[in-house]
This record gives structure tokens, C-alpha cells and sequence, in this order.
């Protein structure tokens, strides 16, 4: 397999704005060549639920609790990506990879012990792939991830689950950073546009075990995109996404050092019927309190943390210690990703979703 093929299909399993941080070879369509990430620009909407085509990378990811008729918890997550390679731009042929879509899927389930995962990627054309503007709208083969008005809807089947569920928004887009526009380190060269949809209503079915099982929840949704890497000395990263029990939505993430100090913090809080407040870097802290190790491949996770958002303090607690995706034999990443209960005080808050990259090797090709 080319070098170039490999950093292709690593895409496809890295989640959410972390896949920036790999796309670092040489190659036509350098980044003075992809749109840029300055600030100013003004999200409109629904105009920004679509795609945006002259960056570099983009990604739609959704992630949330389910529960069962008999009350049993799921957590699910799906995530589509839209690449804009900087290959054979200038070539007319329907045959040109100018762009790629990638997808993930994955169902964490506390009876079978782990995630059921797996993933796609295609060229765009030919109706096996593509993409929509002005609206989200994406799909490979049978997988989607589509938009109507304040309504979305995704599909997914693998081998061993499949899930069709529709996620409804009450609320507007949460933008961070901002007004949208999201630094991701010390240096405001390296930043994206960002807002997430939480509090979305989900409901649909789950297939287990070739069985479909109805299914009711909470989701989140974020929509992200830039054509800049992230800082050479990030090693990885913590992001979380919560919705609260009271209504109210954060999102808090870091990047880190290679010897676990932190390199970059940021989180935006919105409280139930409130407005977002954007909290800097100093305000922002994880702390790990137990650890996890992985049987298949050795790595040391952090599965439950003390965050501080300001003044608050949330106790960080996984569904199942054993989120890990590992996905070295077709893309060479692996990585934590799964849902968490949110305490605070003694008492749960909220249900949210956690991604922990870097603790094996630095994502990096």
C-alpha cells in the first residue's frame, strides 16, 4: 500500500477535528492552496450545515445515549467526513479522488462488553459517495447522514449492528470560540469554524445480534471545519461533549504535550434557555482518576476524570471501560471514544461522550 493510500484511509477512523492533525504530507494543493480560517467570518444558517468544499477537511459527528424498552443503555456514535485532497484538481475526469468522503460508525453496549464499530471511505462520484451544500447531507453507499429543516437522519449497517435514528434539534447552533471561530492552540493560525447542535431528541431502532430493538435518547452534533494543522507538539487529545440533565450543553477539550502537560484548553457552556459563555484557556482542566488498560493493545487510558469548567467540578465515569477503537489493520489509528455519566456534587448531572487520542503513539503518518 503507497504511502499516500495509507494517509487516505487513516481518516476514516480518527473523530471529529483530530483528523487535522495527520493530513501533513506534501502535495499539490498545499494549505495556501485550501480556503482559510480567519476570523470574522459569520456562520449563516442553514447555509453552514452543509459542506464547504474549498477546505481542506470537514466532519459531521453525532454521538449520544440510547436506552432500550427494558431501560439497558447504548451509547452510539457516527461521524461523516468530507476531504479535500489537493490531488488532480485540474483533471476533468469523474475518476479524480480531488474529493473524499469517510464515515465511522460504532455502538457501545454493556452487555457485549466493548464497541461494535467499523467504518467506510470512497471517492466522491458515481453515486456511491458524495456530498450536499446548504444543508447536511452525506453518504457512502447505504450509510447517511441527511438534514430537513431541524431534522436529521443517519444510517448505519455493519456486520454485527445497525441503527436508523432521527435526531430533532430544539435549539439553535451553539458556536464556539468566537462566534464560531475555534483556536486550537497559542498560535490563532491554528483554528477551524465550530458549533454543535446538543439536546437533540433522538429516537429510532438498533440492530443487535441481527434483532431491531426501538430506542429513545439524548444526541449531540458537531460540525466542524478548517484547512490548518494542528501544532506539531500536540501529542493528542481530551474532548467532551455533555448535555446536561437541566438542558443546559458544554463542550470542553485540551491538547496536550507529549509528557501529558496541557497545550491548549477551551470549553463553551450554555445553560438551559441561557446564552453560550466561551471560557479560556486557565479556566479549563482534566484530571485523570483511574485508568484502563487494553488487553489488545496495551494502552494506558484515563476512563474517569475531574474536569473543571470554571468553578465547577464534574466527575467523568465511562458506560464501559473498554471504548477503545483500534483500527491498525486497514488505518494504523487507535484511540478511546465513548459515552460517560457526569457527576457533580454527589448527584448526576448528564450524559456526554469522551475521545481520548495520543496515549499510544502520536497520531501522526
Amino acid at each position: 500500500m503507497s504511502r499516500r493510500r495509507a494517509l487516505l484511509l487513516a481518516l476514516a477512523s480518527l473523530p471529529a477535528w483530530r483528523a487535522m492533525a495527520v493530513w501533513a504530507g506534501p502535495q499539490r494543493g498545499a494549505a495556501e492552496d485550501f480556503a482559510a480560517v480567519v476570523p470574522g467570518y459569520k456562520l449563516v444558517f442553514p447555509r453552514d450545515h452543509g459542506a464547504h468544499p474549498d477546505f481542506r477537511i470537514e466532519w459531521w459527528y453525532a454521538t449520544g445515549w440510547l436506552s432500550l424498552a427494558d431501560g439497558r443503555p447504548l451509547g452510539f456514535q457516527s461521524t461523516f467526513f468530507r476531504l479535500r485532497t489537493g490531488l488532480a484538481e485540474d483533471n476533468p475526469s469523474a475518476f479524480a479522488p480531488r474529493q473524499l468522503v469517510l464515515a465511522h460508525a460504532a455502538i457501545a453496549d454493556p452487555q457485549w462488553g466493548r464497541l461494535h464499530h467499523d467504518q467506510r471511505a470512497a471517492r466522491t462520484g458515481f453515486g456511491r459517495a458524495g456530498f450536499a451544500t446548504g444543508q447536511t447531507g452525506l453518504w457512502i453507499g447505504d450509510w447517511r447522514f441527511a438534514q430537513h429543516g431541524e431534522h436529521y437522519r443517519i444510517e448505519a449497517k455493519a456486520a454485527d449492528f445497525a441503527y436508523a435514528l432521527d435526531l430533532v434539534a430544539a435549539a439553535p447552533p451553539l458556536l464556539h470560540g468566537r462566534s464560531g471561530y475555534s483556536v486550537k492552540a497559542p498560535d490563532p493560525r491554528h483554528a477551524s469554524y465550530y458549533y454543535s447542535r446538543p439536546q437533540l431528541a433522538a429516537s429510532g431502532t438498533v440492530t443487535l445480534a441481527g434483532r431491531p430493538h426501538p430506542v429513545t435518547g439524548r444526541a449531540w452534533l458537531d460540525h466542524e471545519w478548517s484547512s490548518q494543522l494542528l501544532p506539531e507538539a500536540a501529542q493528542g487529545w481530551d474532548w467532551l461533549g455533555v448535555n446536561l440533565d437541566d438542558g443546559g450543553a458544554l463542550m470542553a477539550f485540551r491538547l496536550r504535550h507529549r509528557d501529558g502537560s496541557p497545550l491548549w484548553s477551551a470549553a463553551t457552556f450554555r445553560p438551559a434557555g441561557g446564552q453560550a459563555q466561551v471560557l479560556a484557556p486557565a479556566d479549563v482542566a482534566f484530571e485523570p482518576l483511574r485508568h484502563w488498560r487494553s488487553g489488545r493493545t496495551g494502552i494506558v487510558y484515563p476512563v474517569e476524570w475531574r474536569v473543571r469548567i470554571g468553578r465547577r467540578i464534574l466527575l467523568l465515569r465511562p458506560l464501559i471501560d473498554d471504548q477503545e477503537l483500534d483500527s491498525r489493520a486497514s488505518t494504523g489509528a487507535v484511540y478511546w471514544e465513548g459515552a460517560v455519566r457526569v457527576a457533580e456534587d454527589g448527584r448526576n448531572v448528564g450524559y456526554g461522550y469522551l475521545e481520548m487520542t495520543g496515549y499510544g503513539e502520536k497520531i501522526s503518518i
